[in-house]
């Protein structure tokens, strides 16, 4: 991999880890298109790209800084309260977010482990699963749009709610899924509304993202040689940068509008992948 591949996986990256089309899909049919598969093995590629969205949690971060810095101080006021005996609504109420975020990411947490080694190996990389899951969420997508409420605020999540949006998360794990496009239509079926349901879907990325990328790293530091750590930095740096902007975009874009022009491009990139897999 030269740099301006390790750039172009960079930019893909930040684009569609927030944006509901799928980053994982988008990268491995960049990666084939480029000639990755190659010259570099499925463990690499999958420790490279897991260790790049490091890049995109920086850019949550950031972004979020403020409501994550509240969600913490809370969580751990509210919860030490509650230790030593005060059971009261001000106490659950401090906590409740940090709580709802642990409870939604347990799902991804336990199958991820579970299946670590089928997630890193050739069937992930498949075309034909790619472009089916990529279609498959859009018509998903599509029907949460059409029957979710979306009367539901981020402060009135509850327990059912984060279990609906973790389960549908899991998904994520299924490249072409898109884990914006399953927790945003987890949400939309709970009765969130659209912008609520993306800074949900965003606030619990960050201890999924974080596992993945932390546990490849040490994977990546072994696998990848010199040249390659170096094309790596650049990524995650190039990743953190768009997806920031990637953030900005889709908040602001779903206080007005639907999700159904992202159902209709991943209906389009689907069909393109497979026909893409059925000719190579």
């Amino acid at each position: 991999m030269n740099l301006l591949q390790a750039i172009i996986l960079g930019i893909i990256q930040g684009l569609t880890e927030f944006i509901p089309v799928s980053s994982s899909g988008h990268l491995i049919l960049a990666e084939k298109l480029m000639g990755l598969d190659q010259v570099m093995t499925p463990q690499q590629i999958t420790a490279f790209v897991a260790v790049m969205q490091l890049g995109t949690l920086f850019a949550v971060v950031v972004y979020f800084f403020a409501d994550i810095l509240g969600i913490s101080l809370g969580f751990i006021k509210g919860t030490f309260n509650w230790l030593k005996g005060d059971r009261g609504s001000v106490s659950r109420q401090s906590s409740r977010m940090g709580w709802l975020i642990i409870i939604g990411t347990l799902p991804i947490g336990v199958v991820g482990l579970l299946t670590r080694q089928l997630i890193e190996g050739e069937l992930t990389k498949n075309l034909y699963l790619i472009g089916t899951s990529l279609i498959v969420w859009a018509v998903l997508l599509w029907f949460a749009e059409r029957i979710g409420r979306q009367r539901k605020e981020l402060e009135q999540i509850g327990l059912r709610e984060a279990l609906v949006i973790g389960s549908a998360q899991v998904f994520a794990l299924i490249p072409g899924s898109s884990r914006s496009g399953t927790t945003i239509t987890g949400a939309l079926l709970a009765g969130l509304s659209r912008e609520s349901a993306a800074r949900f879907s965003f606030l619990l990325s960050i201890p999924a993202i974080a596992a993945s990328g932390i546990l490849e790293l040490r994977e990546a530091l072994l696998i990848l040689n010199e040249t390659s750590m170096l094309n790596l930095f650049v990524a995650t740096i190039v990743s953190a940068l768009v997806g920031y902007a990637s953030i900005a975009f889709l908040l602001n874009y779903l206080r007005h509008n639907s999700t159904t022009i992202f159902v209709g491009y991943r209906i389009i990139v689907g069909l393109i992948v497979l026909i893409f897999a059925y000719r190579h």
